[in-house]
């Protein structure tokens, strides 16, 4: 068993322009009214005292980034600052020409031929072969399909068959994202267990030996809390309870090291920080030491360890393959394959340490430009607990959301209070950031 290695706590970031520090970002409460927002004029490009030297701390931290030359991976419009891959990812150059080429000439020509000439087939293990080194896991371990919600129901049933005998809870992150609460309650009801809310960081707490499954979240959807996995995995472990992550918003954002950290199961979805597109399928990691016993609440034909022999019996697939179910969506599937070429040469380390600097750089312009009181920071300073979003909580932010979409900064927003900006390193820059703290302290200035 490898020492966990506390993915929480990684290395300081490489830019250290000067300046750069982790200021608190207006700290006091948002604006009591609820009267909608008196938005100034103009597309935000002005500056104030603080503006030049933002701008020159920012072009200087673009000048000294090496991810920087990635950007030109992507087809991003012209104007725009894009602060929404937590939601969606951008477009990496080469899935246009992929796709229509698995449209028009693998499906359009080879037709049939194409499962075995354009190894559509074999694509789920293929690809998850190639996304499996993102999240830390060894080959063979990581099966790509389906939607997050359909992997998780998965996970969470073979957890709870993977749990040793007796044991009559589920421990559920109180706030998951909601899917995750309505899958784990029907996970429970079919398992016998019951549902027990949980805050992940005092979810050790609660752990014991009645715990059958714990399900968490490496970061908040929300807030953009990062949670300790490589202690809340091994407080898990040592009660024999069976761990289930998800990854939806820190796979490719940050290390994840599911292998390094004995994590048990896991899903996440493609296309946020992994650009794989909309509604590009997810992936289910199956820890090798559980994928002979791994017993999935939906057996398709496609987890057989012998597809083609139409027999009237399930015998599932060695290795992760068995959480195959049905046929998959070739189109997507072959689209995210191409997306992932993004990631060639790339170091999720330096992902990381990008990620932490664009996130600090942008509470510093925050602070600087944004009237004190009109936000409130819900994501922690503290880069332990940081995944790669800052949250800010606001009245109306739906209305100051789209104020600065308007002016061509795109982020999102959670009712009912929360602005999200998400920073994907691979196509963010230093000035990015500069310029949407800029327009939005025009927004309320």
């Amino acid at each position: 068993m490898s020492e966990p290695t506390n993915s929480a706590s990684p290395a300081p970031p490489a830019f250290e322009a000067p300046g750069l520090g982790r200021s608190p970002s207006n700290g006091g409460a948002p604006t009591g009214s609820g009267a909608q927002p008196q938005f100034r004029e103009g597309a935000g490009t002005g500056t104030g005292p603080q503006g030049p030297d933002l701008s020159t701390r920012a072009a200087a931290m673009d000048a000294a980034d090496d991810l920087g030359k990635l950007r030109d991976r992507f087809t991003l419009p012209d104007g725009v600052v894009y602060l929404d891959g937590n939601s969606l990812g951008a477009l990496p150059t080469g899935v246009a020409d992929t796709t229509a080429d698995v449209v028009r000439r693998q499906w359009g020509e080879l037709l049939i031929r194409s499962w075995d000439e354009s190894n559509w087939w074999t694509a789920p293990e293929r690809i998850g072969n190639k996304l499996a080194p993102l999240i830390g896991a060894a080959p063979d371990q990581v099966v790509v399909g389906d939607s997050t919600s359909v992997n998780l129901f998965k996970a969470l049933v073979g957890a709870a068959r993977l749990a040793p005998p007796g044991r009559t809870r589920m421990l559920v992150d109180a706030n998951t994202f909601p899917t995750d609460g309505y899958i784990a309650e029907s996970a429970a009801r079919m398992t016998g267990l019951k549902i027990v809310p949980v805050d992940p960081p005092h979810a050790a707490e609660a752990m014991g030996q009645d715990t059958a499954v714990v399900l968490l979240n490496h970061v908040d959807y929300r807030t953009g809390r990062l949670h300790n996995l490589p202690a809340l995995t091994a407080a898990a472990r040592a009660t024999g309870a069976i761990t289930v992550w998800d990854l939806c918003h820190s796979a490719g954002a940050l290390p994840v090291n599911l292998d390094a950290n004995s994590v048990d199961l896991a899903v996440g979805c493609t296309y946020k920080y992994l650009n794989g597109g909309p509604g590009s399928p997810a992936y289910l990691y199956i820890a090798a030491r559980h994928q002979a016993a791994f017993d999935s609440p939906l057996p398709g034909w496609n987890g057989h360890a012998d597809p083609f022999a139409m027999t009237s019996g399930y015998t599932p697939a060695p290795n992760a393959v068995r959480g195959r179910v049905g046929t998959p969506d070739i189109l997507s599937m072959l689209a995210l394959e191409s997306a992932l070429d993004a990631w060639d040469g790339v170091s999720i380390e330096a992902v990381r340490a990008k990620s932490l600097a664009l996130t600090d750089f942008f509470l510093d312009c925050v602070s600087a430009y944004v009237p004190e009181g009109a936000v409130e920071p819900v994501t922690p300073a503290d880069h332990a607990h940081r995944g790669s979003q800052v949250s800010l909580r606001t009245e109306n932010a739906r209305a100051v959301m789209d104020e600065l979409i308007s002016r061509g900064v795109i982020g999102d927003f959670r009712a009912p209070d929360v602005l999200r900006f998400g920073f994907t390193p691979l196509y963010v820059g230093f000035a990015d950031v500069e310029r949407a703290a800029r327009t939005l302290g025009h927004i309320f200035g």
